[in-house]
């Protein structure tokens, strides 16, 4: 009875070895990416420059923007918390309760919270709620977070699909340069002049980061340092053009545009205040890029991409076009920011139209953890330490720039969970046993089949 099963063995045709292991590698390698479906792919950027997934850079970075939101909401409290202390000890009576501090330490105590809280409060009402003023303030904040919000986005769309899109800055100023002057030189009717500044605002940044996407899959050139470079090509340029008859405003020789016509401007939201429809269009683009991440098909495949190129090029995906195309996509969402800037907010294009905006942007993703929502109340928050830092230095003589001490402390902590953890006595993040069961099955499937 052996022989004979042996010999109806030896006569069942095969299937060719190469073909089942390449099949059963491909399933250990996408179930083993995302836990067997169980788990979405990583958020974080993946190293693919030299065809090593998981690279030391990669698992870094990973861990980086992997924290809980309870983690970064702590870690914004420990930075509030630090830089309280720093405008405490820059303050007078602070200084002067010091030198009696073991005989009354009370005092030192007291005038310590003053110097803390006076700043904080003055920084709330100029962001959020003021007696006097009522929510302008907070109608402030949500201007000044518009364009912060559509380049954290940006960031963010690239962060998931592995690539790191320090370019932001520049797509900001290619889009502001280009919808500024339709905005300018074309007198179109109303309605119309609105749609074509933002067509060929969006057409620039996402020209600016095609360049990228096409760099990087047809040559291998690093985004970083591509992008980084194409920021300086914008910036000069910008130069350049500001200092030129067809962008300089007529009998005046700084490097400032005419003003925009009325027809090419985002309409005011609120009379009284500067909070204007590019707002409304950020909270639209939020939803789009969650919508694309989380329930279509291209975004399934930019996220399987961040999560392992390699993995995701055996499942069929093209890797090349997925990454032009999310440099391009990612181009485009900065260039609402830019948008938003010439024609919602200023009016006009000058050499500082985009300010530091591209690059508080990757705070704000890394802050909102690569994710549409994240990163649009991140977005929202940074724009309310940038609305209220002049109130804050008008009421209490606190320098602006603390708050970008405050803003580098919560992307310190932000880039530190274990430290987050540790300070507030956190378990350790526990890993999750469930999904490790599907990845050992697809890896015991793929043993057994190449057997």
């Amino acid at each position: 009875m052996t022989e004979n099963n042996q010999s109806s063995n030896e006569q069942k045709p095969a299937q060719p070895a190469e073909d089942q292991s390449t099949a059963d590698l491909r399933a250990a390698d996408v179930s083993l990416d995302t836990a067997g479906g169980a788990m979405e792919p990583s958020i974080v950027p993946v190293s693919s420059q030299s065809g090593d997934a998981g690279t030391h850079q990669g698992s870094v970075v990973r861990r980086i923007v992997m924290g809980n939101g309870f983690v970064s909401v702590l870690a914004v409290i420990v930075a509030l918390f630090l830089g309280g202390l720093l405008i405490a000890s820059t303050d007078a009576q602070v200084a002067k309760t010091a030198g009696y501090l073991f005989a009354r330490p009370t005092d030192f105590l007291s005038a310590l919270w003053s110097a803390m809280t006076e700043s904080y409060v003055a920084l709330f009402q100029g962001s959020v709620f003021n007696p006097r003023q009522g929510l302008q303030p907070l109608l402030e904040t949500m201007t000044v977070a518009t364009p912060l919000i559509c380049a954290g986005l940006g960031v963010a769309l690239a962060f998931r699909a592995g690539l790191f899109n320090i370019g932001a800055q520049g797509q900001i100023i290619i889009s502001a340069t280009l919808a500024a002057y339709v905005g300018f030189a074309w007198h179109l009717p109303f309605g119309l002049h609105l749609l074509v500044v933002i067509i060929m605002g969006v057409l620039g940044g996402a020209l600016w980061g095609a360049i990228v996407g096409i760099l990087k899959a047809r040559t291998g050139a690093h985004e970083v340092i591509v992008t980084i470079m194409l920021n300086y090509v914008a910036l000069f340029l910008l130069d350049f053009l500001l200092n030129t008859a067809a962008f300089r405003r007529p009998g005046d020789n700084s490097p400032i545009s005419p003003r925009l016509d009325e027809s090419a401007t985002y309409p005011v939201l609120i009379p009284g205040s500067r909070l204007h429809l590019g707002f409304l269009i950020a909270i639209a683009l939020t939803f789009g890029v969650w919508w694309l991440l989380n329930r279509s098909t291209i975004g399934f495949e930019f996220r399987a991409v961040g999560a392992n190129p390699i993995a995701a090029r055996t499942a069929g995906v093209k890797v090349s076009r997925a990454t032009i195309l999310v440099m391009a996509m990612a181009g485009a969402l900065a260039a609402f920011g830019g948008i938003a800037q010439v024609a919602g907010t200023e009016k006009v294009l000058t050499g500082g139209v985009a300010a530091q905006i591209g690059f508080d942007a990757i705070t704000v993703a890394l802050l909102g953890r690569s994710t549409p929502w994240g990163t649009f109340f991140a977005g929202l928050l940074f724009g309310a330490f940038r609305a209220g830092a002049v109130q804050m230095q008008i009421q209490t003589g606190t320098p602006i720039d603390i708050v970008l001490v405050v803003q580098s402390l919560i992307v310190l902590f932000i880039a530190a969970p274990p430290l987050i953890r540790s300070i507030f006595r956190l378990e350790p993040k526990k890993k999750n046993k469930t999904p490790k069961a599907a990845p050992k099955a697809a890896l015991a499937n793929a043993s057994g089949g190449a057997k």
